[in-house]
């Protein structure tokens, strides 16, 4: 495990032969504890140990670069292909359209619209998009896991968005193989070509059919979104059946974790199976006298167990109890008889030797600690001769005794992963555990071979959904955390296990003690009269997170990002969240485009804001309800903490000049008590700058300027760099955005003049605060991140918002 651990830590690969040496040793050196060693001793276990570790390390190195190795050529690009393949796996039903995987077939030639066949190899496996054009979905409904087709596509690198705490796009590709990102093109000359149907006679493709034909069927036997949702999610393990409302409400609650097949799920339906084969079984008296019933019910239990893990689609949850609930099974038949933690750390072992990668899934640990805590808290088994109402009793106490047992020694990793603490999640399990796992799922189950049963499941889920929207709406459902040092977890777990073990009271309130540190870190805030600011990498867009002594503005939202999520939600809200913000002191909407108000809506929701500035039309559905909303002006001052801001533009409220929302953003000007400033330009353009410019007179130099427009050619004008001479402009735009953003000549404006150039898109979040100046791609860099070298100036690439009418880009 060190050795798997370990290597997940790497910024880059070893050398190849440095990695096929440390592998080989480790392989010789097990061969010598094999050949010398069966006597056991410190030198062999010390060699064994070494061994093991170098074998784990060097064997991860070999895979992950053939995995590397596996992605698409950079010289492909952006260019109108036309390729052929399968469908892989469940077909994904989003409100952009639909997600799949498509293996191309590497013997069908790779056509581009322009040269003809290409000499290219495209990698095995390609995540791609079938969009909805016009708000009707262009590909057909019956698009099915294992068809043939030949389609139009653009493809790109696997890269995504990376921001602290953030969600990591590119090692979730990395994790499942996939090599490359696309979009099947719908325009004029895209003609998609349907060639075969799935093949029953191999495994991965009938598999996927009937998981999809399956989940379709519960997303058609009702009407609420919701409840189906969940139901396909327990009964298929289709995560994205549920929205991503629904997903944030069951995260605030801690219930997350029931919405989908998970290990209780599998071993419950294990349980289940071993019943009922036991009952048959002994109706078979020939059968009984030749093979016992219990060795049945367990064999019998766990193959149906393994068919149930492999319908959800073998996630990590799913392997991790199935190689559990195989090793007891083993174990038992051979009459071994060893402890349920050890069989738990085989178990772990044996998964992460599959699936290094699992070991930076959050799942993995929550579950695995859980399992821990559970055999630490040492439930006393009911009396063989208490009554049914004492042992209601003592089930009922158990119940309640495992869930704040798991609460309290699950919050330190809890607070590790998702930087908040839910205090809704103790009322929420208690009544969710049970009533997910013995009543929802057996019948959703239940419902793929009986459909009518999906609609009592459906009815009986309904008030489970109600009782979580009501907890998630307190201010206190769900308390954010800042994120502190990572080894402050090591203590607290340590707390967090002696505080459930069966000891004296005392020694557990002293335990606990040792949680508080990671629940209440140290917050680091900027000194009375200085400023941070952080630029988000939210693709095509614009968000930025400026920080005083005890103040926070956020200029702009970002846009939205399909799956019926936003920046506000995927982005802003989990680095505001890391950060212990409980409110936004001043929200900036530079102006009405949706690159830059796309995740306002979800800011406004997650967090009270004190005062919001914008630009605006008076009848803007983000100024419902919000009296206090105040449209931007030249000349509007205040000061925090000795910070003073200033708004130059525009010269009166209005959402347009000229009749575009650009030339009226709001640019505000920020500036510390040493004379450090910090220019904030929205989408000004050329003719706005100009008289901004004259604005700035004689001010000194700006330290950080956020590039117009995201480095577009009508903006960045010779005028404004002269009046500003920034010592570093942020770009902040999409990787391969479809509007070329940053223009050529511009980003060559910029260099001339001597200007740092920090772009989002190779930077990833980009902070400067009194560490000096970071990128996240280079604090946190792993080796499966894509990196930039040069970076591409393309000619199209992911959609992101569209311009409006009269708009210039």
């Amino acid at each position: 495990m060190l050795g798997l651990g370990g290597h997940l830590q790497l910024a880059e690969l070893l050398a190849p032969a440095a990695a096929w040496a440390v592998t080989v040793l480790g392989a010789l050196g097990l061969v010598l504890v094999a050949a010398f060693g069966r006597q056991g001793g410190v030198a062999a276990a010390g060699l064994l140990a070494i061994s093991l570790l170098a074998l784990a390390f060097g064997s991860t190195d070999l895979r992950a670069r053939e995995r590397l190795l596996d992605r698409l050529d950079s010289g492909l690009e952006g260019r109108e292909l036309r390729i052929q393949g399968r469908v892989q796996g469940l077909v994904q039903v989003q409100a952009d359209g639909l997600h799949f995987v498509f293996e191309p077939d590497p013997t069908a030639p790779v056509l581009d619209d322009a040269d003809g066949r290409l000499l290219a190899q495209l990698p095995s496996r390609l995540w791609l998009v079938w969009p909805t054009a016009d708000g009707v979905l262009a590909a057909p409904a019956a698009l099915a896991a294992g068809e043939a087709w030949r389609l139009p596509v653009r493809l790109r690198s696997p890269h995504g968005q990376l921001n602290p705490q953030g969600f990591d796009a590119e090692l979730w590709a990395f994790e499942r193989g996939l090599g490359g990102f696309g979009q099947v093109r719908t325009g004029r000359g895209a003609v998609a070509q349907r060639l075969d149907s799935p093949r029953w006679w191999v495994p991965n493709e009938a598999l996927g059919r009937l998981r999809q034909a399956a989940r379709d069927r519960i997303l058609l036997s009702g009407t609420d979104p919701a409840t189906v949702g969940v139901l396909a999610a327990l009964a298929i393990g289709d995560q994205s059946a549920i929205g991503p409302v629904l997903w944030a409400q069951f995260r605030d609650t801690g219930v997350a974790h029931l919405m989908s097949i998970s290990g209780l799920h599998i071993t419950l339906f294990a349980a289940l199976a071993q019943a009922v084969l036991a009952a048959l079984w002994r109706r078979w008296p020939a059968g009984v006298a030749r093979w016992p019933t219990p060795r049945v019910a367990r064999w019998g239990g766990l193959a149906l167990a393994a068919a149930y893990a492999v319908l959800s689609g073998w996630g990590v949850p799913a392997q991790r109890t199935v190689g559990m609930l195989a090793l007891g099974v083993a174990m038992d038949h051979a009459g071994w008889r060893w402890p349920a933690l050890l069989r738990g750390v085989w178990a772990a072992a044996g998964v992460a030797t599959l699936d290094p990668w699992a070991l930076l899934q959050p799942g993995f640990w929550l579950s695995f600690v859980a399992v821990t805590w559970l055999l630490a808290a040492d439930p006393d088994a009911p009396a063989v001769s208490a009554s049914w109402r004492q042992r209601v009793g003592q089930a009922l106490a158990q119940t309640w005794r495992s869930q704040w047992v798991v609460g309290l020694g699950l919050a330190p990793l809890v607070v590790l992963w998702f930087n908040q603490w839910s205090l809704a999640a103790w009322p929420a399990n208690l009544l969710a555990v049970p009533w997910v796992t013995w009543v929802i799922t057996p019948l959703a189950l239940l419902g793929l071979l009986l459909p009518p049963v999906l609609g009592l499941a459906a009815l009986l889920l309904e008030p489970l959904l109600g009782l979580t929207a009501v907890l998630a709406q307190p201010s206190w459902a769900s308390l954010p955390v800042p994120a502190g040092p990572a080894w402050l977890v090591v203590p607290a777990l340590l707390g967090a296990w002696l505080a459930v073990a069966r000891l004296p009271a005392v020694v557990q309130a002293l335990a606990a003690l040792l949680v508080l540190p990671v629940l209440w870190p140290a917050v680091y805030r900027p000194a009375p009269g200085d400023w941070w600011v952080q630029a988000l990498d939210v693709g095509q867009g614009s968000v930025a997170l400026v920080h005083t002594h005890q103040h926070l503005l956020v200029y702009d939202a970002g846009p939205a990002q399909g799956h019926g999520e936003d920046a506000g939600e995927r982005v802003i809200w989990p680095a505001l969240r890391a950060l212990g913000q409980r409110q936004i002191d001043e929200l900036v909407l530079s102006h009405g485009d949706q690159d830059h108000i796309g995740g306002a809506a979800s800011l406004l929701r997650r967090l009270p804001v004190a005062r919001l500035r914008h630009s605006l039309d008076p009848d803007h559905p983000l100024l419902a309800d919000r009296a206090g909303a105040q449209p931007c002006q030249a000349g509007q001052t205040w000061t925090w903490d000795g910070v003073r801001f200033e708004v130059l533009w525009p010269p009166e409220p209005g959402a347009r000049r000229h009749g575009a929302t650009n030339a009226a953003s709001c640019v505000l000007h920020i500036e510390d008590a040493s004379g450090r400033a910090l220019l904030l330009t929205g989408d000004i353009g050329v003719a706005e700058e100009a008289l901004i410019a004259a604005a700035l007179g004689k001010r000194p130099a700006v330290a950080v300027l956020l590039v117009p427009h995201h480095g577009s050619r009508s903006s960045s004008s010779q005028a404004l760099l002269a009046a500003t001479r920034p010592a570093v402009a942020v770009m902040q735009q999409g990787y391969r955005n479809r509007y070329g953003h940053p223009h050529p000549e511009v980003l060559a404006r910029y260099l001339a003049a001597g200007i740092d150039v920090v772009r989002t898109d190779a930077c990833g979040a980009w902070r400067w605060d009194d560490a000096g100046a970071s990128c996240t791609r280079d604090v946190h860099r792993r080796y499966w991140h894509h990196r930039l070298v040069d970076a591409p100036h393309p000619s199209a690439g992911a959609l992101v918002a569209n311009p409006e009418a009269g708009e210039t880009e």
